[in-house]
C-alpha cells in the first residue's frame, strides 16, 4: 500500500469508527503528518480523497469536519470495508436489507420478463461456479456476487444494470459475512436455483418468491452471524449454528412477509 492509500485507509478507518465523532475536528495538517508520517501533500490528497466520499467537509471557515454517516458514500468500497472493519451496526444491516428488498424483487421480476440465452447462460455459469465452490472449494462469494449481477443485467434496465455495480461492495459485504455459517454456501444454493428456474420459465411471480426467500435466508444468516461475535465475547454463550441449520431447512418452504413488496398485498400461494 502507497504512501496515500495508507493515509486515505488510516483516516477513512478512524472516521467511520467514530473516533472524532460527526461534526468533529480532524487534527491540524502537521499533525497529521506526524502521526501519518507522511508529508503534507500526501496528507492533502488524503483529505481530498475523503472529501470525495463524503467523509469529511473542509473550508475556510469549518477546518476539515467530519460529516454526518448520511453524507457519506455508502456505495464506495472503501466505505463499506471501513465500516465492516470497525463492525456492522443495526442500522447499516437494516439498511442493506431495506435497499435488497427495494431493488432485487423488482429487476428479478423484469429478468424473467426479458433474459435471454446469454442472460440465463451467464447465471447458469455463476451458479456452477457456486457449486464447485461448495463441493471442492474456492471462492463462492464471487461467484454468488456474479450470479446476483447478473440478475440486474438480465432486466435489460441500463439504470439497475449500473446499480449492479454500484451494488458490488455492500452485496460482497452481504455475502461474505452470511456465508460464515456452517453449511451456509450449500444450503443458499436450492434458493438461487430456485430463482434461475423460475427466471428461465418466465415466471415473474415465481422468481420474486424466490428471491425474496433468498433475501431473507441471507439477512438472518447475517443476524446470527453478528450476534455469534457479540456472544463470542461474553462467555457461555449458546451457538447459535443449530438454529441456523434449522432455519434453512424450512426456508425453502416459506416465504417472507416484508412490507416493501408488492406482493405483501395479495394472499402468496407457494
Amino acid at each position: 500500500m502507497g504512501k496515500n492509500a495508507h493515509a486515505v485507509d488510516t483516516l477513512g478507518s478512524a472516521i467511520v469508527a467514530g473516533r472524532f465523532g460527526a461534526g468533529g475536528v480532524l487534527p491540524p495538517e502537521p499533525l497529521l503528518c506526524e502521526e501519518l508520517g507522511v508529508s503534507r501533500t500526501v496528507v492533502r490528497e488524503a483529505v481530498k480523497s475523503l472529501v470525495a466520499m463524503g467523509l469529511i467537509l473542509t473550508g475556510p471557515k469549518v477546518g476539515t469536519r467530519v460529516q454526518p454517516a448520511e453524507y457519506w458514500n455508502w456505495f464506495d468500497p472503501d466505505v463499506i470495508g471501513w465500516q465492516s472493519r470497525a463492525g456492522l451496526s443495526p442500522e447499516f444491516v437494516r439498511d442493506l436489507q431495506d435497499l435488497r428488498l427495494i431493488v432485487e424483487p423488482a429487476a428479478v421480476r423484469l429478468a424473467a420478463l426479458r433474459a435471454n440465452a446469454a442472460d440465463v447462460q451467464a447465471m447458469e455459469d455463476a451458479f456452477a461456479g457456486m457449486q464447485r465452490a461448495v463441493d471442492e472449494g474456492g471462492d463462492y462469494v464471487s461467484f454468488d456476487l456474479r450470479f446476483h449481477q447478473g440478475l440486474l443485467r438480465a432486466s435489460h434496465n441500463r439504470m439497475l444494470a449500473h446499480m449492479g455495480r454500484a451494488l458490488s461492495a455492500l452485496l460482497r459485504t452481504s455475502f461474505e459475512i452470511s456465508t460464515v455459517m456452517k453449511d451456509g454456501p450449500r444450503g443458499s444454493l436450492p434458493m438461487h436455483r430456485a430463482v434461475l428456474d423460475a427466471v428461465i420459465a418466465q415466471n415473474p411471480d415465481g422468481a420474486e418468491r424466490a428471491l425474496l426467500t433468498l433475501i431473507e435466508g441471507a439477512h438472518q444468516d447475517i443476524e446470527l452471524v453478528l450476534h455469534s461475535r457479540s456472544a463470542a465475547r461474553r462467555p457461555h454463550h449458546p451457538a447459535t449454528t443449530t438454529v441456523a441449520a434449522a432455519r434453512r431447512r424450512t426456508m425453502a418452504a416459506a416465504v417472507p412477509v416484508h412490507p416493501l413488496s408488492p406482493t405483501n398485498r395479495q394472499e402468496i400461494h407457494p
